[in-house]
């Protein structure tokens, strides 16, 4: 059962991203590399006017020293991490990739979207922390 007194955190932009990558999906169809689905992706965002950066750069750090990095696919509006995957269905590792993007970007949202044979599916992940 939902709650409802929950709030759904950046609707409006939310509904934007999602709604550009069916448009995508649309104008594409299925059969495309991620690299692909992404430029054209990033066309839509700019129709938009939405801002965003793409194959944004994020450190990992521990002890305040940096361990590694991370690529994210998008950033849009400085809030919403985005991730697109060309895969027939969800899975764990591409949750677990978005969590730690979500951790060590310290945004509180994440669209993971997949391009799939039977179209475009996606899921909102919020941070925990």
């Amino acid at each position: 059962m939902a709650n409802k007194d929950a709030v759904l955190i950046y609707p409006e932009l939310s509904y934007k991203i999602i709604g550009a990558a069916f448009k995508v999906n649309n104008n594409l169809d299925w059969g495309h590399k991620e690299i692909t689905y992404q430029g054209a992706l990033a066309l839509e965002f700019d129709n938009l006017g939405l801002k965003f950066e793409r194959e944004k750069f994020v450190n990992i750090r521990y002890d305040d020293c940096s361990i590694g990095r991370e690529f994210l696919d998008f950033v849009v509006d400085g809030k919403i991490v985005v991730e697109l995957k060309v895969t027939p269905k969800f899975g764990y590792v591409h949750i677990n990739q978005v969590v730690s993007y979500l951790k060590n970007s310290n945004l509180q949202l994440a669209i993971l979207i997949y391009f799939t044979k039977e179209g475009v599916c996606y899921r909102r992940i919020l941070n925990s922390n």
